[in-house]
């Protein structure tokens, strides 16, 4: 696989002394980040600024309690929420530790993938691990996640309530969420531990159909899906599911690499940044996949995941089968800066091989299947009985 151009998880940003201009105001500092000469922050809002916190220091009832580097942090915090992207968020050290693990597949949680919903902010336990310490306190997929130690946690961005849930092992985090259509809330206390997250689950069905779900797109899994791969290969395998439903997304290189085996030669996706500046990812064809495909979908199939829909639905090598899905057809890259904390920003759109941009549109399945819950079977799963229905023709 190709990847022409570079496509950079934690670029440096210049020095950050050069980016910051510190002002004394009543024995605090306010931080006025400058582009070159001119000031982003103008003249009556910096006044405005001063004028707060003169009347903090002289009105404010707890004024030796506050903390400078918070009052210093929120207001770069504030600077880019004013962009009105739920995906461009800056992030001080602690966040920044927890955003790099969150990405590696390794780090010290609670076991369970969580997806946002960026117009109503409320966030969903989309899965939760099996054998996790998520799993062990009770926790259930499609639980809303509503307070973390008591505290309400339903307007913050997702990246920060991550950060919240992060600890060291052995360390208790308690969490309170919203169960069922009748919105039952459940507290549970949570140790956290080392996990190891296996993102790809795969299983042989009958007839020689392959299952594989992924969950997520982290750095590990594209060894994962390369391991379930071979291993049903090895058993014989004729026709292939993969499960996307549920998934949020990831990295974009790991769904390059898993496409890569399965997709011709050509065009994986490309993006393009305000510049028209294009960067593209390709197939060499090497381990192309020539079998019967369905690829499973729905409304929380995001990002990365529909990277691969898009792919495998442009190439016409799959039936994409489920409902339409999330529509993030946007790139966000990270760029770190010298004192630990990062920037995640909105750089560039991306594309599918024919050129299709799906963001706030979503992905159409091939064949629609909305999921129908069965009371008297839980495990039953209508979607995926319609996607072997398929591969049985």
């Amino acid at each position: 696989m190709k990847n022409k151009g570079s496509f950079l998880k934690g670029a440096l940003v210049g020095a950050l002394a050069t980016c910051i201009i510190m002002i004394t105001v009543g024995g605090g500092i306010i931080h006025a980040i400058t582009r070159k000469n001119e000031g982003v922050v103008d003249s009556q809002t910096l006044q405005k600024l001063t004028a707060i916190r003169e009347m903090i220091d002289q009105k404010y009832l707890y004024g030796e309690e506050i903390d400078e580097a918070v009052l210093n942090e929120m207001v770069i915090k504030g600077y880019v929420a004013g962009l009105g992207d739920p995906y461009s968020v800056y992030y001080n050290q602690e966040e920044t530790v927890s955003l790099y693990e969150s990405t590696s597949g390794e780090f010290t949680g609670i076991g369970v993938a969580l997806s946002q919903d960026p117009e109503t902010k409320l966030i969903t336990l989309t899965t939760v691990y099996e054998d996790s310490p998520g799993e062990k306190a009770g926790l259930l997929d499609g639980d809303i996640l509503y307070k973390v130690d008591g505290k309400d946690v339903s307007t913050e961005d997702l990246d920060t309530v991550v950060s919240k849930i992060r600890g060291e092992k052995g360390t208790k985090v308690e969490l309170t969420v919203l169960r069922g259509s009748d919105l039952i809330e459940y507290t549970c206390q949570v140790t956290r531990d080392k996990i190891e997250v296996n993102t790809v689950f795969s299983e042989m069905k009958a007839e020689q159909i392959g299952y594989i779900r992924v969950s997520g797109f982290e750095l590990v899994t594209s060894d994962q899906f390369e391991k379930a791969l071979k291993e049903m290969q090895d058993q014989g395998m004729e026709n292939l599911i993969i499960d996307l439903r549920s998934n949020p997304g990831g990295n974009m290189s790991t769904v390059c690499e898993m496409l890569d085996l399965i997709l011709p030669e050509g065009t994986i996706v490309y993006t393009e940044d305000k510049y028209g500046k294009r960067d593209t990812w390709t197939s060499d064809a090497e381990n192309y996949l020539d079998i019967p495909m369905v690829v499973l979908i729905d409304g929380n199939s995001a990002s990365a995941a529909e990277i691969f829909a898009g792919a495998i639905q442009d190439y016409g090598v799959g039936t994409l089968v489920g409902t339409t899905t999330f529509g993030k057809g946007i790139v966000q890259n990270l760029y770190t800066m010298t004192d630990g904390t990062c920037l995640k920003i909105t750089t560039s759109e991306y594309f599918t091989p024919n050129g299709r941009n799906i963001h706030g549109k979503g992905i159409e399945p091939d064949v629609v299947v909305e999921y129908r819950y069965d009371e008297k079977n839980p495990e039953a799963d209508n979607q995926l009985d319609a996607a072997m229905e398929i591969l049985k023709k």
